[in-house]
Order: structure tokens, then sequence, then C-alpha cells
């Protein structure tokens, strides 16, 4: 199993799980500050942004979901391990919205941004979590084109993004959908600069 920290959380992820790293956990920063009602964590992995809002006074509950068996039961492994935690939290299989029908008050989404040709893609389940398709945007356009539909009236949509995939057309999708758009933080690293985007009705 890797190991990684945040704060005093331990999280343990199998080899076919994404392990949290920069963009984790700059998105980590924003859903302790930004978290409210019931909560979506779309793509769960480790579980990290569903055990913060669990932790958060503002949550009510959190429905953490992921594509990947075992980063659903790497999720639920870590939020029992977790201390603080004052709000419950279901797991659930599904390919994003696909076996969702509730709306939520908050959504939070790092989605799989790297720019993969078929040459490549890693083996396994870890691919589903990295792969956004030739330009880094596959998984995100169909996730841009429903998520509308799964928030309330005063939904928020806490969404990570890269210039990977082209953080100004990111910007642009959301405010076109009638979207307010707040950069929460930045972060440049390495090859790409990393952006936590607040959206609002």
């Amino acid at each position: 199993m890797n190991k990684a920290f945040y704060k005093d959380l331990v999280l343990e992820t199998s080899e076919s799980v994404y392990e949290p790293r920069e963009d984790s956990f700059l998105l980590a920063e924003q859903v302790e500050k930004h978290a409210r009602g019931e909560v979506l964590d779309l793509g769960t992995g480790s579980g990290l942004q569903a055990i913060l809002a669990s932790r958060s006074g503002q949550v009510t509950n959190v429905l953490a979901v992921d594509v990947n068996e075992d980063a659903l039961r790497n999720a639920e492994n870590n939020l029992s391990n977790a201390k603080g935690v004052l709000h419950p939290v279901k797991f659930r299989k599904t390919d994003l919205f696909s076996m969702i029908g509730e709306k939520f008050d908050c959504i939070i989404f790092n989605p799989p941004y790297l720019p993969t040709n078929t040459d490549e893609k890693v083996s396994g389940e870890l691919n589903k979590a990295l792969d956004g398709g030739v330009d880094g945007r596959t998984v995100l356009r169909k996730f841009l084109k429903f998520f509308h539909m799964h928030l309330k009236k005063n939904g928020c949509l806490l969404l990570l993004s890269s210039s990977l995939n082209d953080n100004d057309w990111v910007q642009r999708e959301l405010e076109s959908k009638g979207f307010k758009v707040a950069v929460l933080s930045e972060q440049n690293i390495f090859f790409e600069k990393l952006v936590v985007f607040k959206a609002e009705r």
C-alpha cells in the first residue's frame, strides 16, 4: 500500500488507486473552507475530500463515489481510521452520474486531466484516474454536460483544473452555463498550473 499524508490524515492507497498529491491537497484546502450541506465527492479515490467534508460543521452528509471498486474500499478504510468525523459518509460505485439521482449543495471533483494517447495509457484501473483523453478533457466534457442537473438551486461546484486541459477553457464552459466562477487558489508545479474553481449560479 502507498501512503500519503494530509495534516493529521494518513491515506493508504493500493496500486490501482490514485495516490493523493499536489492537486489533491490544493483542492482539499478549499474543501475544508467551502464544502457545505449535502456533499457529493465525485471520483473519491483515497477518500481525502470526503473525509474532510465529513469533518466540517457546515456539512450534513457526504456521498463518495468512484468507478473503481478498489478506490471505494481504500476510501472506506481511510475514513474508518480518520478522527474528527462528524457526519455520515455513504459510498457508491458509479461512472460519473450514471447511478446518481440526487441533488447536492456541493459537488467536489478532481477529474482525470492528463492528455493521454493510446500508447501512454497505464495498465489497470489506475488509468481511469489519470486518462483525460487526447486533449485532457474527455471526462471533463461529460461531467460539464450533466453536473448542473445534480446541484441544488444555491449549490456550488469545487473543481480542480489544470493548464494541461486549459484552465481558461474550463472557466468559459462554466460561465456559458450561467455560473459565476471564482478562482479560489492556484499553484504552479513542474509542467502545469493547478487551479481550484468555485462555480455558483
